[in-house]
């Protein structure tokens, strides 16, 4: 009884204490991997051919030292379909900025129109390497100079503020650690994941 009362008490002091959160993770996915994975099959038109995406913005997410919070009470009503629609540029589809903002944008402390504000400004501050601008054809290559790739086009970044994580034998994701006022920060230990593949796969720009 007295285990089944703290849990339900720290349920209950979840939406509070997401508010108090560490730092963010900025996540940056690599859409023809993603589509090649799932999204084409769901019909996305992120994944359209003439969608032209490379790394979109996957989401911004509160993060506490370890562990996070997610979907909280955040006082705000969901953000409307102009406001999300407005995302897809850098998103993909409004309804990956919907979800976000549902899950972890609902724990920033932030409305909806600041959540994303906020988003788009972190991602617009990174620069992203040359050579990722159009890839014409699949390769294969360590996940570790994909973070090299970043590092020496963000001068600013250090190597334990990123990090490259990997799925289905492809890369998957780039993540940053980023403070409360988007300032690079060395990343949690449960953030900390690099991807070790010698041989993950890239597919290529549509």
């Amino acid at each position: 009884m007295r285990r089944a009362l703290l849990a339900l008490g720290l349920l209950v002091a979840a939406p509070l204490r997401a508010q108090g959160f560490d730092y963010y993770v900025l996540s940056l996915s690599w859409s023809p991997n993603w589509c090649a994975l799932e999204g084409a099959a769901e019909g996305s038109p992120q994944c359209d051919p003439d969608a032209d995406f490379g790394w979109v913005l996957h989401g911004l997410w509160p993060q506490f030292e370890e562990g996070w919070p997610q979907y909280c009470d955040s006082g705000h009503p969901d953000p409307s379909r102009r406001e999300t629609a407005a995302m897809a540029d850098i998103m993909g589809t409004g309804d990956l900025a919907r979800h976000e903002w549902r899950k972890h944008g609902s724990c920033s402390g932030l409305s909806p129109e600041g959540y994303f504000a906020l988003a788009r400004e972190a991602y617009e501050a990174v620069a992203i390497p040359d050579v990722f601008a159009r890839l014409p054809r699949a390769v294969e290559l360590p996940a570790s100079v994909v973070e090299e790739a970043f590092l020496r086009a963000d001068p600013g970044l250090a190597r334990d503020e990123v990090t490259v994580t990997c799925r289905e034998g492809r890369i998957q994701e780039v993540r940053l650690c980023l403070t409360r006022d988007l300032e690079p920060r060395r990343c949690g230990a449960d953030a900390i994941r690099d991807c070790r593949l010698r041989h993950a796969l890239m597919a290529p720009v549509p």
